[in-house]
């Protein structure tokens, strides 16, 4: 008999299998608001386990509006009332690193931020989840999960100087793809992973979000027994385990990579854009805001100062590295050059907060998305890149490598699909279908866009609606009706793990979507919401515009035109939540 992987130990179950499990952690922060709405709306009064839920005050801290510090007072006396303790409150940090303070070896750990996979660098399972999930685990303490297929990386060797752990996150995005672990575990292997730090593997299982994975998950190794400084029992896969896939990068051969505007599998090497002007640069978030990343950064710019007009923004993790900073001289050695320090928070990101950049300007950030419009301004552009890279380029104004080597080519180069914009007078509406069939990558700041997301919480589908699509088919949210059909191309729903866009999508009644491939919080949210996903790249391709469509969901027909297509149904439970109208419904019912 085979062994097993990480995630099958972790669930208790062969690849394949659907298993209803309870979390030992359930993360929220901001979105908590949203979430207590819907409790509500489920029938709940008292949390199931309090001792489950992790709080913290993070994406527009301090608030950036009256509404938004009412949200956040309400969540404070939520926490109090339900007697909550872990709880961070304003300014205490980023909620993925705070989570170092709670996640241990073999815990599972779920998130109402598609971002929850970080906790995986502590041989943690730790998976994003939608908001309506988050507030039925309130209630019953328990959901779903699909026992993922697995992709081993292989790490030999050790990264040069100048090369650092967002290189080797980038890089294996840009050689896999955005969508290439879709709805996968990550397990990193090998020799090369001793070599990594702590920091380091936050960095990489933080991005396993951008390549579509469920969960990455580092070894209980001996560097991350150092770093909880006690020996720790953790969990991890038989060498005799079977993958979907196996991935082997020689560390040493690695270089300074950059993900180019708009897609985060946009990779090139630096050299390859060597010299590209940049007038703005991002240190920090939850990707890169640790103590080591403000050193590495720091060094750089000490004792230099940026160019006039350049805007470089610091933010740190959390309030802890805030302070070691500040000991160590690094936020003297920031603002010296130039920088502005902003507080532990998700804002300059999210495009929430402070740091929207200008149009037409270059930024380039430490973050984890590039989508148009992340940063609050879709006519800007942002390029991802290591501290080193940000800080460097930050120095001259222009793409800078912080490798003395500069003739390296990334070796998979990507066709890449252009961020399509639906343009007044190009008509996708015909027969009650909306043909996206030639739309890749349709993310959730398109379909709602980033810098909404707290000014309209989820719980309100009566004023999600007008936003629906806005700035990508802007005719679609007073167009759409009861019954429609949505037919799109692959990696639907990408992105962030915001509800917005199926609660909004059901709101407006529409029948179902049929995808090239989905998202894999976002094919969980649309359950969640009642609105059903149909996987199924042949329909898609043999879609003509005018054709009608059929869809049975209990035996699994779809028909397109005179065309029949077969899919497998969703498994019983999955079903009654899609015929009670999504999780709330059946909730209540139950």
């Amino acid at each position: 008999m085979a062994g097993k992987t990480f995630v099958e130990k972790i669930l208790g179950a062969p690849v394949g299998s659907i298993v209803f499990k309870k979390p030992d952690i359930v993360l929220s922060h901001d979105n908590t608001f949203s979430i207590e709405k819907i409790f509500h709306k489920m029938g709940g009064d008292k949390i199931k386990d309090p001792g489950q839920l992790m709080v913290v005050l993070d994406h527009n801290a301090p608030p950036t509006n009256s509404k938004l510090a009412n949200d956040y007072q309400q969540i404070r006396r939520f926490v109090e009332y339900h007697g909550v303790n872990r709880f961070h409150d304003v300014g205490n940090g980023i909620c993925h690193q705070l989570m170092s303070k709670h996640a241990r070896p073999g815990m599972l750990i779920v998130g109402s931020d598609s971002h929850t996979c970080t906790a995986g660098a502590f041989n943690a399972f730790a998976a994003g989840i939608d908001r309506t999930e988050a507030a039925g685990l309130w209630k019953k303490g328990e959901t779903w999960f699909r026992v993922p297929e697995t992709i081993k990386i292989t790490l030999r060797g050790k990264l040069p100087e100048g090369v650092y752990g967002k290189d080797l996150a980038l890089y294996i995005i840009g050689r896999i793809g955005s969508s290439g672990a879709d709805y996968m575990s990550i397990e990193y292997h090998g020799d090369g992973v001793k070599t990594l730090s702590m920091a380091d593997r936050m960095t990489i299982t933080n991005l396993a979000s951008e390549m579509g994975a469920k969960n990455a998950v580092f070894p209980p190794d001996e560097v991350l027994i150092d770093w909880f400084g006690e020996k720790t029992e953790g969990v991890w896969a038989d060498e005799d385990a079977i993958y979907q896939q196996d991935v082997e990068i020689n560390l040493s051969q690695l270089y300074p990579v950059v993900a180019c505007p708009h897609h985060v599998d946009n990779v090139k090497s630096v050299d390859e854009v060597t010299g590209m002007p940049v007038q703005q640069g991002l240190i920090g978030t939850c990707t890169n805001g640790r103590i080591e990343d403000l050193r590495i950064a720091a060094a750089i710019l000490k004792g230099k100062t940026i160019p006039a007009g350049f805007q470089l923004l610091v933010t740190p993790a959390s309030k802890d590295v805030y302070r070691l900073a500040m000991r160590e001289g690094l936020i003297d050695a920031f603002m010296d050059a130039g920088a502005s320090i902003l507080a532990p928070s998700c804002g300059p990101c999210l495009g929430t907060g402070q740091g929207i950049p200008a149009d037409d300007v270059n930024v380039i950030s430490t973050a984890n998305r590039n989508f148009l419009g992340r940063m609050g301004n879709k006519k800007a552009s942002i390029y991802l890149a290591s501290p080193a890279t940000v800080a460097l380029s930050s120095l001259n104004g222009k793409i800078t490598s912080p490798m003395d080597e500069n003739n390296h080519v990334f070796p998979y180069p990507k066709k890449q699909t252009a961020t399509v914009e639906v343009k007044a007078g190009d008509d996708r509406y015909l027969n009650g279908v909306w043909d996206y069939h030639d739309v890749d990558n349709l993310n959730t700041d398109q379909m709602f866009a980033g810098n909404l997301t707290y000014e309209i919480n989820s719980s309100e589908p009566d004023k999600i609606l007008p936003h629906l699509f806005k700035g990508f088919d802007d005719s679609f949210a007073d167009r759409v009706r009861v019954g429609d059909i949505l037919v799109c191309g692959a990696n639907f729903g990408c992105g962030s793990s915001r509800e917005h866009p199926s609660v909004g999508l059901v709101r407006a009644g529409v029948k179902a979507i049929i995808a090239k491939s989905v998202s894999r919080i976002f094919f969980r949210s649309s359950v969640n919401q009642g609105l059903p996903i149909i996987v199924l790249p042949e329909a898609v391709d043999a879609y003509r515009a005018g054709n009608e469509i059929f869809i049975d969901m209990a035996t699994g027909l779809l028909k397109i035109g005179s065309e029949s297509f077969h899919f497998n149904p969703l498994p019983e439970k999955l079903m009654e939540i899609l015929s009670k109208g999504g999780l709330v419904k059946w909730m209540v019912s139950g």
